[in-house]
């Protein structure tokens, strides 16, 4: 009898796992820097399947999640404004600010906030509204940035006057050498996230691998992808070697796409940003270069000053969601988890985000 395609990716999985446990000898630390990786991992409970030498660390792969509490600040505050309509993801609707308030309940108070599911909605919704400022909350990884500059470049050359853009895009290598850099970092190497690479290459990666002499493995979504990977790094690591590997050769990851980082590189420039529970990191976010930063919702509208970000600052009552963030304290660790800080009433970030990975544990793990 032919075997069916579940049973050859169940061979295929297993084949990766007694690779893994017959090939380790030592004790090493991975991390993924991708929140769809951690769900996967989590949702197939690949974690409880691999040797005991091998140990994962879930670091800050939740864009949503890693949005600054001051950003969501100036969010709320340019929704509180009557003449404007401000429109995001609908993950962002419930991410707390330096309070407790997010968009969401903005909107219950009267606030004009409206869900939207890709970046040219919001050119659709300024056109149907001229009489209306119509500000975009964008925020994502590399992955989204391509639609938002594709927004910007539509908006500007259409001198469509009323659309406004919030920026908060973030790049993901700047965060791998911070959390390298950080005191006490036990990481040895990465899983890169397939989706990024397949917008933007290796090439970011290439020298952190050669600099930090770690492995850096590109890989998918599915469970033989993300074992594969595994077993990459690990052979790497266990013949002393640190490159950039692409195992994720079906989405041509390695390669990027070349018109997408033409179209980011014509609309953004890199600047520092702000990340939650990571801090100021050096040239990590996406800001509109001119002609483009005429659309900026931070000069349109100006803000009345504001404290200086404060690193440690997530508006999280207590829990330890910045230590999540940093790869330093799994969810399950903290002491609000479960205990007054769910999906339904979250207290941090990675409890509200369908990426987050307060919010994987809770789904998939059993809970006090």
């Amino acid at each position: 009898m032919n075997a069916t395609p579940s049973s050859r990716r169940r061979e295929a999985v297993q084949r990766r796992l007694d690779a893994l446990h017959a090939e380790i000898s030592h004790r090493w630390t991975l991390m993924e820097v991708c929140g769809g990786q951690t769900h996967a991992i989590l949702r197939h409970g690949l974690d409880q399947l691999l040797p005991p030498q091998l140990e994962l660390i879930h670091g800050p792969g939740c864009p949503v999640c890693v949005t600054a509490a001051e950003t969501i600040d100036r969010a709320l505050e340019l929704a509180a404004r009557p003449e404007l309509i401000l429109c995001t993801y609908g993950d962002m609707l419930r991410v707390p600010g330096s309070g407790s308030e997010h968009l969401l309940q903005a909107r219950a108070a009267g606030a004009d906030v409206r869900l939207v599911t890709a970046p040219l909605d919001a050119l659709t919704l300024a056109r149907a509204h001229p009489e209306r400022q119509v500000v975009f909350f964008a925020v994502g990884f590399e992955t989204t940035a391509p639609a938002t500059a594709l927004l910007a470049h539509q908006a500007w050359s259409s001198g469509t006057g009323n659309l406004s853009l919030l920026v908060a895009h973030v790049r993901v290598p700047p965060a791998i050498e911070a959390i390298l850099a950080a005191p006490g970092c036990r990481v040895q190497g990465f899983l890169a996230a397939g989706h990024v690479c397949a917008v933007m290459g290796r090439e970011e990666y290439d020298p952190i691998a050669a600099r930090q002499r770690l492995p850096i493995v590109i890989t998918g979504f599915e469970p033989v992808d993300l074992l594969e990977g595994m077993l990459r790094a690990v052979r790497q690591l266990e013949r002393g070697e640190g490159r950039v590997e692409d195992a994720y050769p079906q989405a041509r990851a390695g390669e990027g796409n070349a018109a997408a980082r033409a179209l980011i590189e014509r609309v953004f420039c890199r600047s520092d940003r702000h990340w939650r529970g990571l801090g100021v990191l050096p040239a990590s976010g996406l800001s509109l270069r001119p002609p483009y930063d005429a659309l900026d919702a931070e000069r349109r509208f100006p803000a009345a000053a504001r404290p200086a970000p404060n690193g440690n600052s997530n508006g999280d009552q207590g829990c330890i969601s910045g230590q999540v963030l940093q790869g330093l304290a799994r969810p399950d660790a903290c002491p609000r988890f479960g205990r007054g800080c769910s999906p339904e009433r979250p207290l941090g970030a990675p409890m509200v985000s369908a990426e987050g990975a307060c919010a994987a544990y809770w789904r998939y793990r059993q809970r006090a």
